[in-house]
C-alpha cells in the first residue's frame, strides 16, 4: 500500500498553504506547460490519477470533458474536492493507485500531476492506465524530475571566471533506484528515487509511446514575478510527460 502522507494532520496542513493548494491550478508554475501536453478535453472521459483537491477535475469540466474521475488514497483531499464540486460529470473514488485496477477501455485522457513518484509498483499502475484508455488515447503526467528525488546538498564553487560563486547539486546515488526518504511538512515522507530511463522503460513495457517529455524549470519570466523561484534555475524541478496508448 502506498504510504498515505496526505492523512498526515501535520503534512495536510502544511500543504494547505503552498499556492498550488490556495490558487489551484494557476498557482503550480509548470501548469501552463503541462496544460500544453493536453489534447482537447471536450466530450472526452478523463480519469485524474492523485486527484488531490479536484482542481484539474473541476478545470476538465469546464473544458467540456464528458465525465472526470478523480481518484486519491486521502480521505482528507476527498473530503475537501468534494465541498468544492458541485457538477454531475465529476465523481471521486479513494483508491491506493499501487493496487488500482480500471476497466478497460473506459477513459480517452488519464492525467496525473506529482504523484507516481510516491507509488512503489509503477509498473503496475501504467499497466493499469494503458488497459483503461482508449487505443491513441494520452497519458498526460508530472512527477518529481529523477535529480531532485536523489539529491544531497547544495555546494558552493567559485569559477575560473571573475570568481563568481555559483551552486551546484551533487546527485546522491542518482543509479541507485528505490525509495528516499525526506523531511518535507512531517517526517518521514517516502518517495519512489527512479531514473529517466526507468520512466521511459516502463511506459514502453506497458505499451505507450512517448510523445513528449520536458524537464521543467521556471523561466526568466516566472522568476520575475516570483524571484524566490531563481535558485529552481539550476536544475529541472519537474518531468512533465505525454504519452499514448500506442495499440
Amino acid at each position: 500500500m502506498a504510504q498515505n502522507i496526505y492523512d498526515d494532520e501535520g503534512f495536510f496542513a502544511g500543504y494547505a498553504t503552498l499556492p498550488r493548494s490556495v490558487e489551484g491550478l494557476d498557482g503550480a508554475p509548470e501548469w501552463p506547460t503541462l496544460r500544453a501536453m493536453l489534447p482537447p478535453l471536450a466530450g472526452r472521459r478523463v480519469v485524474d490519477l492523485g486527484c488531490g483537491y479536484g482542481w484539474f477535475c473541476r478545470w476538465a469540466a469546464s473544458e467540456g470533458a464528458a465525465s472526470v474521475l478523480g481518484i486519491d488514497l486521502s480521505a482528507r483531499m476527498l473530503e475537501k474536492a468534494t465541498a468544492h464540486t458541485d457538477d454531475a460529470r465529476i465523481t471521486y473514488r479513494r483508491a491506493d493507485l499501487d493496487q488500482l485496477a480500471l476497466d478497460g477501455d473506459v477513459f480517452d485522457v488519464a492525467y496525473s500531476s506529482l504523484t507516481v513518484h510516491y507509488l512503489v509498483h509503477l509498473d503496475a499502475l501504467l499497466t493499469q492506465v494503458h488497459r483503461s484508455l482508449v487505443p491513441g488515447g494520452h497519458f498526460v503526467f508530472s512527477a518529481e524530475h529523477p535529480v531532485y528525488t536523489a539529491p544531497s546538498a547544495p555546494q558552493f564553487v567559485t569559477g575560473d571566471v571573475g570568481g563568481t560563486v555559483r551552486r551546484v547539486w551533487p546527485l546522491d546515488g542518482y543509479l541507485r533506484e528505490g525509495p528516499r526518504v525526506t523531511n518535507w511538512f512531517a517526517d518521514g515522507v517516502v518517495k519512489q528515487h527512479r531514473t529517466i530511463g526507468t520512466y521511459l522503460r516502463l511506459l514502453r513495457d506497458a505499451g505507450f509511446t512517448v510523445r513528449d517529455l520536458c524537464e521543467w524549470g521556471p523561466t526568466d519570466e516566472q522568476v520575475a514575478v516570483v524571484p524566490e523561484w531563481s535558485v529552481e534555475q539550476d536544475r529541472p524541478m519537474f518531468m512533465l510527460v505525454h504519452a499514448v496508448r500506442s495499440d
